[in-house]
């Protein structure tokens, strides 16, 4: 008989763009049928959490629900934590995801377009045509700090997600 971990998360994935409400799926199961979800900012202050019913103790069951913040994060770099509230406040099988803000980013955040990267384009340059204006590089900086480690480097044929 095949073993699966408790908690697989199909979305957010790593370093997805998310709104608000995020939106989250997966296969899980938990203590009673029931884990949670927790989205903390930055910082590491939670912004939200939301019980999740996966279904009976040891049983296996897809889920889907939202996590809805009402507040604009104070950093555009966060995260989900999914796991079992087991007895004495322990959180077991914790699984967790980096997640960026676009409301952080961009209020209201209306979702991301992607550029791919030419020969000679710079961040300045990309958010000028984007936004009009230069100096909102660091929106694009933040939103693909996974692929972009020195604003100054960005190589051609990246695919970065501009927020819009």
């Amino acid at each position: 008989m095949p073993t699966f971990p408790p908690i697989t998360v199909r979305q957010p994935q790593p370093h997805d763009l998310v709104d608000d409400p995020v939106a989250v799926c997966g296969v899980g199961t938990g203590f009673e049928g029931q884990f949670s979800a927790r989205v903390r900012d930055g910082n590491g202050d939670a912004l939200a959490e939301v019980p999740i019913m996966a279904g009976g103790a040891g049983s296996w069951r897809n889920f889907h629900t939202e996590v809805p913040i009402g507040v604009v994060p104070a950093t555009a770099q966060g995260t989900i934590e999914f796991f079992d509230p087991a007895q004495g406040g322990r959180q077991i099988f914790k699984v967790v995801v980096p997640i960026v803000f676009g409301r952080a980013l961009i209020d209201p955040y209306f979702g991301f377009a992607q550029h791919r990267v030419v020969v000679g384009d710079r961040l300045s340059a990309i958010a000028e045509q984007a936004y009009g204006d230069p100096a909102l590089w660091p929106r694009i900086f933040e939103a693909n700090r996974d692929q972009i480690l020195n604003p100054n480097l960005i190589f051609p044929g990246q695919v970065l997600r501009i927020p819009e």
